[in-house]
């Protein structure tokens, strides 16, 4: 006790001489009214304070005896500095808890959204890596090739695979001087880091000549080569890898199996010219078929490449030099099944919209809730007239335009989906036949639901009313008068922002929207006139017509080979021929357009009113009309050839090649460990449906058509079929 008694003492003393010496410097500053001036030497004395105020002000943080001891030795006049002196010290503390929170600027909000983007990311890699597969609802489906090869499946005819349109990669071999340090990377797909890095000279490099739609001076960008080529459109997005995998657990590797890639950006003949694609095709399938005890293969192309590898067909028959020479003979003896994943035979309305706005639903959605962003001259990004640019220098988009004309598509009043019914009111689609009614069901019912039947065969519309309205009430302008008329060339420059549309006057524009409709057969005379280059260009490539005279010999011409209506096939009785596609999803196949209400050079003139929704059969949504396909494609244009034009002996089939209609219901992931699904009927998504890569798997083992079961039908497309009124 002695002890603690000598050290209170001491420690008294100690702080009583302290406050003794810190009162008289206090005063001393008050006196000479320098306290709010010398804040340094007040900031030196806060530690010394802090401990003053923590022991004489809040007395319950230190020891009572010592706290009573010192408070009777403070005198009025030193409390009062102290008080002086701890308003100025806690003003600024005052004022930091007032301080209004700081307003989120745009770079905040994105940073946000990356973080927010990123942490799910990881979460769903985690939860997909790690959580037990054995957990209800968790559960994979064992993969095709793994069942199939228990079962003593093993590969048997060479395969050939053939990718569609953007899917395939793209590298740089020779560039301008931006794209130092690109040489053989990948322009298209892979990371896109390029895009953000160089985004004007990724555009410049992917363009084509506009005048020979080939490449333009200085720049090489060639296909990829080998299974790489399409694997994997980016990072984690499979294309084509689903399928090679499940095909290499039955024994296909690269020496009975070959990735048929190509630069899908030129036209179908100007890939031989360049690359001599056409003829490295015909060279590999007879090794393939001589490596492997001349044994047929097996063709699976996908999207454009279906029309593309039809192409080939009337080709590599046709005598030197627009053709390979292979004679009349070489498909019958190389080629034993052609399985077309999700075709597009008949083209697709999605190109009209991509001509003529650079729009899809998608886009058109995004246009809709940020107006202006992607046209802002701003930040330069003008997005819409960069695309537009690029995409118009791509021959092989007007290869996917609708052919037939009205005779498949339908006129004003009339087109084969009539009975397509939506209900957009649950937002769902429904289909409005399936393989239980295959359209049969005729109660009042569902009728009921319709008033007026949606006019699909107007692909294109000024305003909801045109889209609807009797074609009696609907004004007409003569689209040929558009391209021989003599229109006003537009006095506004744009720069080098080139979309065709700087060159026609606002005027003449006006003039395309006062006709009000556009059906498959007026739609060829529109684009003639709002992308002349273009169509004069392509047009020496492609052709999308219905032919009458299938002997008429202009139809030996390279542009009629990849239009299954103004072709044959080839005479190869023991070939079989696949139309699979997935159904039951909605997909784009007529537009509500409008005018743009920016001036040309901020946004281009055309564009889908978004505005426009709710029609009788509920199809109508966000300035698109919907039907049945899988979500690119129409049912129409995947499975009428099959379903009609190539079934039996036509014209069209003389040899009477087998045909089958192979469809697949959609059905959205059941779990995160499915990924984009094993059941997906989506465009693209279907090379990693099950049952398609059983049907393949199956085929490439050896099995016919009617093995696998014949025609598998869920959409109405017999029915549409049998409405199309076309000689056979």
């Amino acid at each position: 006790m002695g002890f603690f008694h000598f050290l209170k003492t001491q420690l008294s003393r100690s702080l009583q001489l302290n406050l003794s010496a810190i009162s008289n410097y206090v005063n001393q500053l008050i006196s000479s009214s320098i306290v709010d001036c010398k804040v340094r030497i007040l900031t030196s004395l806060a530690s010394i304070l802090g401990f003053r105020k923590l022991c004489f002000l809040e007395p319950t943080k230190c020891s009572p005896v010592s706290t009573q001891s010192f408070e009777s030795n403070v005198d009025k006049k030193q409390e009062n500095a102290v008080s002086a002196y701890e308003k100025v010290i806690e003003k600024p503390k005052h004022k930091k808890t007032k301080r209004q929170p700081k307003e989120w600027r745009c770079i905040d909000y994105c940073c946000w959204i990356i973080g927010y983007l990123c942490t799910t990311w990881w979460l769903l890699l985690f939860l997909c890596n790690f959580l037990p597969a054995n957990l209800p609802g968790l559960k994979v489906p064992e993969p095709p090739g793994t069942r199939l090869k228990n079962e003593g499946l093993i590969a048997h005819h060479p395969l050939v695979l053939v990718p569609g349109i953007v899917t395939g990669g793209l590298e740089l071999w020779e560039g301008r001087p931006c794209s130092e340090g690109l040489f053989r990377k990948r322009l298209w797909g892979g990371s896109f880091a390029e895009i953000f890095k160089r985004p004007l000279c990724w555009l410049e490099h992917l363009s084509l000549d506009n005048e020979t739609g080939l490449d333009p001076p200085g720049i090489r960008v060639r296909a990829v080569t080998g299974l790489v080529a399409a694997d994997y459109f980016a990072p984690g997005y499979f294309v084509w890898a689903i399928l090679i995998e499940n095909l290499a657990k039955i024994g296909y590797e690269q020496k009975n199996m070959y990735m048929a890639s190509y630069d899908w950006r030129l036209s179908f003949q100007n890939t031989e010219i360049r690359d001599q694609s056409l003829s490295r095709l015909k060279r590999k399938i007879e090794l393939l078929y001589v490596t492997n005890g001349n044994r047929k293969v097996v063709v699976v192309p996908h999207s454009m490449g279906v029309i593309y590898f039809l192409h080939f067909l009337k080709w590599v028959e046709a005598p030197p030099p627009v053709g390979g020479g292979g004679g009349p003979n070489w498909c019958a003896k190389h080629i034993k099944t052609i399985m077309n994943v999700s075709p597009a035979f008949l083209g697709v309305p999605k190109a009209v919209a991509n001509i003529l706005s650079a729009e899809g639903k998608d886009v058109a959605f995004i246009r809709a809730m940020a107006p202006g962003l992607l046209d802002s001259e701003t930040f330069g990004f003008q997005t819409f007239q960069h695309v537009m640019r690029v995409f118009r220098t791509w021959d092989s988009v007007l290869s996917l335009l609708p052919k037939g004309g009205e005779t498949i598509w339908g006129d004003l009043n009339w087109s084969p989906e009539e009975e397509n019914v939506c209900h957009s009111a649950k937002t769902q689609y429904l289909q409005s036949s399936s393989k239980e009614n295959n359209g049969n069901d005729t109660s009042p019912r569902r009728f009921a639901e319709v008033k007026q039947r949606a006019k699909y065969g107007r692909l294109v519309a000024f305003g909801k009313a045109a889209s609807e309205l009797p074609s009696s009430q609907l004004s007409f302008i003569d689209p040929k008068e558009f391209v021989h008329g003599s229109a006003p060339i537009s006095s506004t420059s744009c720069e080098e922002l080139l979309t065709e549309y700087d060159e026609i006057s606002r005027e003449s524009i006006k003039r395309v929207a006062e006709n009000e409709v556009y059906t498959a057969r007026t739609l060829i005379d529109l684009l003639r006139f709002i992308a002349p280059k273009m169509m004069q260009r392509t047009e020496e490539h492609f052709s999308h017509g219905l032919a009458e005279n299938l002997e008429d010999p202009k139809y030996s011409h390279h542009k009629y080979w990849s239009n299954p209506l103004e072709t044959m096939l080839p005479d190869a009785p023991d070939m079989e021929i696949y139309c699979s596609y997935g159904v039951g999803i909605p997909t784009e196949r007529s537009y509500v357009y409008k005018m743009s209400p920016s001036d040309r050079c901020k946004s281009i003139p055309l564009q889908i009113d978004s505005s426009a929704d709710g029609s009788d059969n509920g199809c109508l949504s966000g300035g698109v009309y919907f039907v049945d396909g899988d979500e690119s494609v129409p049912v129409v244009s995947a499975g009428f050839m099959c379903a009609k034009g190539w079934r039996g002996k036509t014209r069209f089939n003389p040899s009477g090649i087998a045909t089958y209609v192979r469809e697949y219901q959609h059905n959205p992931p059941a779990s995160l460990l499915e990924g984009r699904g094993t059941e997906s009927g989506a465009h693209v998504d279907i090379l990693g449906n099950f049952a398609l890569i059983e049907d393949v798997l199956r085929v490439a083992a050896g099995a016919s058509g009617t093995e696998l079961g014949g025609d598998r039908i869920y959409s109405g497309i017999m029915e549409m079929s049998e409405r199309i009124n076309i000689r056979l």
